[in-house]
């Protein structure tokens, strides 16, 4: 702001004028000079001049030299006003403010380079009245102005004493103002004259320098000019903040290089090296571990780099921290394998009860570790619906084998570095989670789940599951390369055990690479096998309780399962059993009296009433009904398969939000009705004059799948022959235009869902008689097979003889 006041550089009328002291510190109503009414005109461009401040110009456009030589010749007074338009070379009265300074030339000097430099200082406001020449100078009347004092002079004191104060401090923090300025300014009495000497040092823009110049109220005029000034200071202070901010980065650069410098040489004087001694200590570990000739070979070579690197180098850490990985991988190294089959399969049995095909797999595996002495480890694929223990088998098996354990979700898993890792030139690189994973486990031939395989994402940033592919081939992942390690690792060893819900959003290739291993969902009585060997003494451990705090019996337990879950995992019975722990613990705690049995009828009170009916089933004495079997993903279920029929012209609708291959079902049924409808007893005519309604319940659910259409079959030939669909009786399979039934599959659930509406008679395809052989036979206890090639053998079976009445 203030730099103007020691300056003693000439300027133009073209360029910045630089304020200096007046040489007398008059009021300017003390000026009793006369001055005429009409004056030559001088047009300033980059600046405003005040009364009371001197300046010096020199003068470059002609006009302005005419001016100013007439008026030193006439009295040396000149009316001086800024321009609009610093661009404007030959302004006319227009382009110029109408309020400006009267001025006094105090001296005009011809410079040897042939130029002419006036010194004005500035006596009294004025208004421009009129133009009285244009050429070839301008000259105008003028009108002088007068400022209205302060009436309340406390209030204007104070405006001062504030505008001084912004001014010691701007001084302060300007690195180009000397000291002495505060001085100066504290040797200014005259108010009027302060506030136009600090107004002209401002570095405000022009228009707003005009501005404070055309105010007549000297408090107003303090107003704007503290209001500027506070504008300025805070440029200043943020500036300073700024530069201080980054000298003092500047400053602790140097000094901690000063000081490692320093650190340096007396470790050399006292013969000691940081460094070194890490790289010694690489060495030592290095000489003991046993690893391929390769990673010894490659591990020197990188031991070699660091020695070469200058530890302050960012690259320095990230080279040790390299070395460190290699040294801490667990090459060749393996836990020895529990090969005591016998104890295996104890384990593994007390801790799943069922999945028996899992549990036969892994002691299939382990009898030819034990004959043959190496090979490689097989890649299972648990597939099952959620809650049924896949993951937790994974620990189980770990447990069983004395292996170490790896989970590892995949999830949502987007970046394919997550498997293969960075390359180490990128910031922030890694190792990929396979090898950080055995780093963590120090084994070679750990257990390692990749759970929820079936949900890896595919994105910009690669594709994880095409990653996968070299993981999950047997005879690629002797050569696993990771990008941050740059070497092969043998994961032949490694015992992968995949989970997933679905096959239907793994990648082919993947998928061909595992073996496939289903996990059917588990029927009541496996439900409460679990629940009496595991939920219960699990939850009762959980929640502070002791086996003489409460009791429940299989009754209860089946209650629970029927009345309060329908799943195929027991997630939401584990639920159930800690709700009624819950239950137990606040009578414990509140020390209330209760019965330690849980009888039937408590479940009510502590979960409250029961969400599911036990027997779904309702006997249907009206021709048009019949009950098929479906698979979900929380198992199985029953499913209503209901058809009338009204006048019309042959029309076939079909609603419950069926899909494709169900509606397609239907078509084909109604086409073999028509091609068979002499055998089964339907007039002709009963095509063309019924228009015929298929509907499956629940319209809300999504259905589909071709398992209905044997059900499909049975309901359209019982509405148009009228026969009755015998009670109890469920169904599924695939039919064809030439008659025959097709198998499907999700046997295990279709029966155990019909078991546990309590149907008695189920009617399946001659070929699903090899899964229902693998379901124990106490599931199946009270059920009775047909077992049917072709559809007419369905509909001898599914309806009543001809004459039953409804």
């Amino acid at each position: 702001m203030f730099e103007e006041i020691f300056s003693h550089q000439r300027f133009d009328d073209d360029a910045d004028f630089l304020p200096l002291l007046s040489v007398e510190e008059e009021e300017e109503d003390d000026f009793d000079e006369s001055y005429p009414d009409i004056l030559p005109l001088l047009a300033l461009k980059n600046t405003v001049l005040f009364p009371g401040i001197v300046i010096p110009i020199t003068v470059g456009r002609d006009k302005s030299i005419k001016a100013i030589n007439k008026a030193y010749k006439e009295g040396r007074i000149v009316a001086v006003l800024s321009q609009r338009d610093s661009n404007i070379e030959e302004p006319a009265l227009k382009d110029l403010y109408q309020v400006g300074a009267i001025a006094r030339i105090l001296k005009l000097l011809r410079m040897p380079d042939g130029t002419t430099t006036a010194i004005l200082q500035g006596r009294k406001r004025f208004v421009v009245d009129q133009l009285t020449r244009e050429h070839p100078y301008m000259e105008v009347g003028v009108t002088t102005l007068e400022y209205a004092h302060p009436t309340n002079k406390l209030e204007f004191e104070a405006l001062i004493a504030s505008i001084l104060d912004r001014a010691k401090q701007i001084i302060e923090l300007s690195p180009n103002i000397p000291s002495e300025a505060n001085v100066m300014l504290k040797n200014i009495n005259n108010q009027s004259f302060l506030l136009n000497f600090i107004a002209s040092n401002l570095s405000s823009k022009i228009h707003i320098k005009q501005k404070i110049l055309e105010i007549d109220s000297l408090p107003q005029k303090a107003q704007v000019i503290l209001e500027q000034m506070n504008s300025e200071l805070q440029l200043l202070e943020l500036k300073d903040q700024i530069e201080n901010k980054v000298r003092v980065d500047i400053e602790k650069q140097q000094r901690d290089y000063f000081l490692n410098q320093q650190l340096k040489t007396i470790q050399e004087e006292l013969g000691q090296n940081p460094q070194e001694e890490e790289i010694q200590k690489l060495q030592i570990r290095a000489k003991d571990k046993k690893w391929p000739e390769e990673a010894k070979t490659h591990f020197e070579k990188e031991l070699n780099r660091i020695r070469r690197m200058n530890p302050q180098v960012a690259e320095y850490s990230i080279q040790l921290n390299y070395l460190e990985l290699m040294l801490d991988l667990p090459w060749h190294k393996y836990t020895k394998d529990n090969f005591e089959l016998k104890k295996v399969k104890t384990v593994l049995d007390k801790d799943h009860f069922g999945l028996e095909k899992v549990k036969e797999r892994i002691l299939e595996h382990l009898a030819v570790l034990k004959l043959k002495g190496d090979m490689k480890a097989p890649i299972l694929c648990l597939v099952g619906p959620p809650g049924v223990g896949k993951t937790s088998l994974g620990r189980s098996i770990a447990r069983a084998l004395k292996r170490r354990f790896i989970r590892m979700s995949l999830g949502g898993l987007h970046d394919e570095s997550e498997i293969r890792g960075h390359r180490k030139t990128y910031i922030g690189a890694m190792p990929g989670r396979i090898i950080q994973s055995l780093k963590r486990a120090g084994s070679s031939n750990p257990v390692f789940i990749l759970d929820e395989i079936d949900k890896v994402g595919k994105d910009f940033r690669g594709d994880p599951s095409s990653a996968l592919l070299e993981v999950l081939d047997p005879e690629q992942n002797s050569t696993f390369y990771d990008n941050y390690l740059e070497m092969e690792y043998d994961l032949s060893k490694v015992l992968f055990i995949a989970t997933a819900n679905s096959l239907s959003t793994i990648q082919p290739a993947l998928l061909d690479r595992m073996e496939i291993i289903n996990i059917s969902g588990y029927s009541t009585e496996e439900k409460i096998e679990i629940a009496k060997r595991h939920l219960i003494p699990q939850q009762r451990k959980e929640h502070g309780l002791a086996a003489k705090h409460v009791r429940l019996n299989k009754g209860v337990i089946r209650q629970a399962i029927e009345e309060y879950t329908r799943e195929s995992g027991v997630r939401s019975l584990n639920r159930q059993v800690a709700g009624v722990m819950r239950n137990i613990a606040k009578k414990v705690a509140m020390e209330e009296e209760y019965n330690v049995t849980v009888k039937p009828e408590d479940l009510k009170e502590m979960l409250g009433p029961p969400r599911f009916t036990k027997d779904l089933y309702q006997e249907v004495r009206v021709p048009g009904v019949a009950v098929g079997l479906a698979w979900t993903q929380t198992g199985g279920d029953i499913l209503f398969v209901e058809c009338s029929l009204s006048r019309g012209k042959g029309k076939l609708t079909l609603t419950g939000n069926l899909g494709d291959v169900m509606k397609e079902s239907a078509s084909t049924a109604l086409s073999f009705i028509k091609a068979h409808s002499e055998a089964l007893g339907i007039p002709a005519k009963a095509f063309e004059e019924k228009d015929i309604h298929l509907h499956v319940p629940e319209g809300a659910i999504p259905k589909d799948g071709p398992s209905a259409g044997i059900t499909m079959l049975t309901t359209l030939t019982s509405a148009l022959t009228g026969r009755l669909v015998k009670p109890y009786v469920a169904m599924t399979g695939e039919i064809t235009l030439r008659g025959k039934v097709l198998p499907v599959g999700g046997i295990k659930e279709k029966i155990l869902a019909a078991k546990r509406a309590g149907m008695k008679e189920i009617i399946l395809c001659q070929e699903n008689n090899k899964h229902v052989e693998q379901i124990k036979e106490d599931y199946i206890s009270g059920l009775q097979f047909h077992y049917v090639k072709t559809m007419e053998e369905v509909l001898s079976l599914a309806l009543e003889p001809v004459g039953v009445e409804v």
